[in-house]
């Protein structure tokens, strides 16, 4: 098993590293597409003159330009854009016998794959350090030798190679690499599913998202990438206690200086008992986790200043408004970070409570566009699927919903009011257009282009009859960045 301890000292040649590691190298600097302003779209499928790749669309004209798309592996989904934004990382798999499981680094000048090489396994989540130099990618399912399988892989974005593989024993032993919570029992391990990074680089946690044993579900491992190379833990696993134990942690944000770490509990959604933000002191050593403060339902969650918008599905489900023929629903929570309380939206009545019912499901992703309108994305939520061919005024309702953070109407939704667009499908990726007011949003593998002044798909001259649509974009999309802002 490489050790964690070579993440910093002893690389090899980066020749050496890439090739190691089955890489492949074209590097390029010359942008082909011409276009200024660009969006990337991975596209899962091939079929006839399609070829799986990321797309490149003209961000501020909605025009797909002749450029080929660039090469990502069978089935490229998920895309992190580096800080600096000169790369993008691409990951493919699809989960079934033709996945490659093949990471892609992306040369952005020069649109065109700089890297690739296969994982040990599938990975829903990765992350890049502030620096843009090294990501960090959880492999759950990753074979190491002589223990319980479950890693992370540390690599190079200069060389394109795992340089280093994160991971510990699974046995109550002292271990240079690793501080465990006591007492272990024997055949614990923490098979690492999601990664938060903080805003210095020097703290990164793991959680072991719907793992089947109870103490590594609720147990957070907390990295220090600094500490490689030292007698010091790379890793130091927090439980909590009593009333400070964490109840199915999923993710985390950080403040400015990574002092403290705010934990998502998901509770109840994820098999636990209760939904909460809970700080975690990262100056103590261990780490102390803080009192966890209630909230409905956590999934995901988004920071704007001192307030913390938090989408999630409560167990059992928010009941839905009148006229939808949805039954189960989910919520969308303000949180203010300096009170640590949860707080009512602008638009309540003082004394009241006013719930913000929106669709129910996994909810993984949440942005806001540029004229205050947030968007939330979730995935297996309750659909409302018309018959073919619909009948005049059937209800269309998916996976996503838009909320109005403003004190006027936007479109038809009322100040801090919810729509829910009439289109089915997942929700897997949204991109805000920032110069233009647009909304990119893929769902059920198609992209949608909104306008964030109505709430409404965007009016384009380029296919006048297809409102929200690009001309020539035919595909499965997964998901969409912007790496030109």
């Amino acid at each position: 098993m490489r050790k964690v301890l070579i993440l910093l000292l002893f690389l090899l040649p980066a020749s050496l590293t890439w090739l190691s590691c089955g890489g492949s190298s074209s590097p390029s600097t010359t942008k082909t597409s011409g276009v200024a302003y660009r969006a990337f779209i991975t596209n899962s499928v091939s079929s006839g003159s399609q070829a799986a790749g990321v797309y490149i669309v003209n961000a501020q004209t909605d025009v797909r330009p002749s450029a080929a798309p660039i090469s990502a592996g069978n089935t490229p989904g998920m895309m992190v854009l580096t800080p600096n934004r000169a790369q993008t990382l691409v990951f493919s798999s699809n989960g079934t016998a033709s996945s490659d499981n093949q990471f892609t680094i992306i040369n952005n000048a020069g649109e065109s794959a700089s890297f690739h090489f296969d994982l040990p396994g599938m990975t829903q989540s990765f992350v890049v350090s502030p620096d843009s130099s090294t990501a960090y990618i959880a492999v759950p399912t990753a074979t190491v030798t002589g223990q319980s399988q479950g890693a992370i892989e540390v690599v190079s974005l200069s060389t394109g190679g795992v340089i280093a593989e994160i991971s510990c024993p699974t046995v109550n032993s002292v271990n240079a690499a690793c501080s465990w919570p006591a007492p272990v029992p024997q055949g614990f391990n923490a098979p690492y599913s999601v990664l938060s990074m903080g805003n210095t680089g020097n703290r990164m946690l793991a959680f072991s998202v719907a793992s089947a044993s109870d103490l590594v579900a609720n147990t957070v491992a907390v990295v220090t990438p600094s500490n490689a190379g030292t007698a010091n833990p790379v890793i130091t696993f927090v439980t909590g206690a009593g009333p400070t134990s964490f109840d199915r942690p999923i993710w985390a944000f950080f403040n400015s200086n990574d002092t403290t770490a705010y934990v998502l509990n998901c509770g109840a959604e994820c098999g636990g008992t209760q939904a909460s933000i809970q700080p975690l002191d990262l100056t103590t050593t261990p780490p102390t986790p803080g009192t966890p403060v209630p909230v409905p339902a956590a999934t995901v969650a988004l920071v704007e200043s001192s307030t913390v918008y938090l989408a999630g599905t409560p167990a059992p489900s928010q009941p839905c408004p009148t006229g939808t023929l949805a039954t189960s629903c989910g919520l969308l929570t303000l949180f203010n970070l300096n009170t640590m309380s949860v707080v009512q939206p602008p638009n309540c009545p003082a004394g009241q409570q006013c719930p913000i019912v929106i669709t129910d499901g996994y909810h993984t992703k949440l942005s806001m566009g540029p004229n205050g309108q947030l968007y939330v994305g979730a995935r297996t939520c309750t659909e409302i699927v018309p018959p073919v061919p619909p009948p005049t005024g059937a209800e269309v309702r998916g996976c996503l919903s838009i909320y109005n953070t403003l004190s006027t109407a936007v479109g038809s939704a009322p100040p801090g009011g919810v729509l829910v667009p009439p289109a089915n499908g997942d929700v897997t990726g949204i991109q805000p257009i920032t110069s233009r007011a647009v909304v990119y949003v893929i769902q059920g593998g198609s992209l949608s282009i909104y306008d964030d002044t109505i709430d409404a798909l965007e009016y384009n001259p380029n296919d006048p009859n297809n409102p929200g649509q690009i001309s020539n974009l035919v595909g499965d999309f997964v998901d969409v960045i912007t790496p030109d802002i």
